[in-house]
This record gives C-alpha cells, sequence and structure tokens, in this order.
C-alpha cells in the first residue's frame, strides 16, 4: 500500500472510530433524558426512595416492571455522579428491553437513600452489610412502596405490575414473593405483584429467613449458573424444591457454565460464550413469562 493510500485509510478509519465512540454515550444520554426521577416513602416508614422511571411512547396504560439493583447498587462505577445519566450498563439494557416491548419501567436505589450509593464489595454477603439495607427484611418495603407508587400512576395497569430483581435485588424478589413477605399482609396476585423474576439470587439468605415453610404467592421464575463465583446456586436448586413442593407456581433454570451477573453487556461476560448465550435466553425468557400474565 502505497502512503496516500495508508493515508486516507488512516483518516477515514480514524473518523469512524471518532463517529462510533460519539454514538455510543449519546445513546446512554438519550436514555438518560427519557428517565423521570421520582421520589416515594418506603414501607419502612423513615426513608424516601430514588427512582428512575421510564414509560414508552405508545398510548397507556402499560403494564410495568419494578427493577431492583445488586449488591453493586445502581450505578456504573466510571462516573462519579448518582443520577439517571450514572446508571449502568446493564440497568440501561434492560430498562431500554422492557420499555420497547410496552412496560412502564421502574429503577429503585435502596442503597443511595440510605447513604450507600456506591453499594458493597463481592464477597461481603456473609451479614457484614448494614441491616439498613437487608435484602430479606428491609429490601422488600420497598419493592412494595414501589408497587403502590406505580399504581398511583394513571399511566399503568394497576394488576400488571412485576418484580425484577439480580444478584441481592434477586433475592428481595424470593422475599418479596413469599406468602409472609414483609410490607404486604396477605398477598395475592391480585394485590400484590403479578409475577416475579429472580436473578442470581444468594438463596440461602432466603432459605434462613423462610426455611422449609417458603412459598411463593405469584409465579416466580428463578435463573442462575452453574458456575456463578458469588452465590450456590445448589441452595437455589434447594429453594425451587421447597417451594414447588409447597404449591408454587415456580421455573427454575439452571445454566451450565454460566457465572454471575452473566447478562452485563461488558466484555469480560460476554467473552464467555455461555454467559451471551444465557443472558440472550434469559431475555426470551423474561418477555415470555411476563407476557403470557398480561391477557390475564
Amino acid at each position: 500500500m502505497d502512503m496516500s493510500a495508508f493515508r486516507f485509510f488512516f483518516r477515514t478509519g480514524f473518523k469512524l472510530c471518532i463517529l462510533v465512540f460519539a454514538l455510543l454515550p449519546a445513546s446512554q444520554a438519550a436514555w438518560a433524558q427519557q428517565a423521570k426521577t421520582v421520589n416515594f416513602p418506603s414501607e419502612d416508614g423513615k426513608t424516601t426512595l430514588v427512582a428512575y422511571q421510564y414509560a414508552p411512547d405508545t398510548p397507556g396504560p402499560h403494564p410495568a416492571v419494578v427493577m431492583l439493583h445488586g449488591r453493586g447498587g445502581l450505578y456504573s462505577t466510571l462516573k462519579q455522579t448518582f443520577d439517571a445519566d450514572s446508571l449502568s450498563s446493564r440497568h440501561v439494557m434492560w430498562v431500554k428491553f422492557w420499555v420497547e416491548r410496552g412496560y412502564v419501567a421502574l429503577l429503585v436505589d435502596s442503597f443511595g437513600p440510605r447513604g450507600y450509593a456506591r453499594g458493597f464489595e463481592a464477597g461481603t454477603n456473609d451479614g457484614s452489610r448494614p441491616a439498613s439495607v437487608n435484602e430479606i427484611t428491609v429490601r422488600p418495603l420497598d419493592a412494595y412502596a414501589a408497587l403502590k407508587f406505580l399504581r398511583g400512576q394513571p399511566g399503568v395497569i394497576k394488576d400488571k405490575v412485576f418484580l425484577q430483581g439480580w444478584s441481592n435485588g434477586g433475592s428481595t424478589a424470593l422475599s418479596a414473593a413469599s406468602t409472609t413477605a414483609p410490607g404486604i399482609e396477605a398477598p395475592t396476585e391480585a394485590t400484590g405483584f403479578r409475577a416475579f423474576l429472580s436473578m442470581y439470587p444468594a438463596c440461602a439468605q432466603v432459605m434462613r429467613r423462610f426455611t422449609s415453610s417458603y412459598r411463593s404467592y405469584a409465579p416466580m421464575l428463578l435463573l442462575i449458573g452453574t458456575d456463578d463465583e458469588e452465590v450456590k446456586p445448589e441452595r437455589c436448586a434447594q429453594l425451587s424444591g421447597i417451594a414447588e413442593r409447597n404449591g408454587s407456581d415456580w421455573q427454575f433454570v439452571l445454566y451450565p457454565g454460566v457465572e454471575h451477573s452473566y447478562d452485563t453487556p461488558t466484555r469480560k461476560r460476554e467473552a464467555v460464550q455461555a454467559n451471551k448465550l444465557a443472558a440472550e435466553d434469559s431475555k426470551q425468557r423474561a418477555e415470555a413469562f411476563f407476557g403470557k400474565f398480561l391477557a390475564r
């Protein structure tokens, strides 16, 4: 290749790279601009929660999904602020996923209002985290506060509100689904959430609280990988067995070779082929799982 051709391809390639990198943050910023930052009281009676609400462009009312973050919190570690412009890539991806399918999406920050916006490191799921953010006894109170908030919105179908949680938030989803859940008395599919999606939760925490009596009042889809390095999938298999024996409407999916946070759209997670395949399968399952309750 002569020097003139080299300079042409260098300039063209460089401009293309600039364009690609310019478009990526613009897309993120576009979703941040769509967010409506809202506040409402937790059912704990002392915390004012912050949440980010997104709605489809189509006329409502719409079904809705309450979304609960994991132990790392809602925000990207690359940002120094804690707002809609700082949400991590996984949360933005799932918000986009649900909104494009006609759902109102509500991301609830349980940690920031309690002084822990940065979340917690891996390996701290041993009782060392503050009781004020406990995923089994406290965060369900946030979930039911979010349900109450959404049911007060004219653009939301009152009996079509779902709950999705990841990791620590996945454990919260399991606790909130219990027939003896904190934050609601004698829950049913009509008075509580319509269905639950729990992704790679710490099921051992749930089993300590509910033991062999655990039963969910609404359908549950639990997704986890065999190679999860943070939580124990065998505990989720045990909990699923207990829930099913007690009459729960329950689906348990165990992905071979899949790690924790497998649906996070980062190079590290997507470098594992099993993670990529599981992430795509999880989206398909999630859409079908919630979708089957919309016509009922």
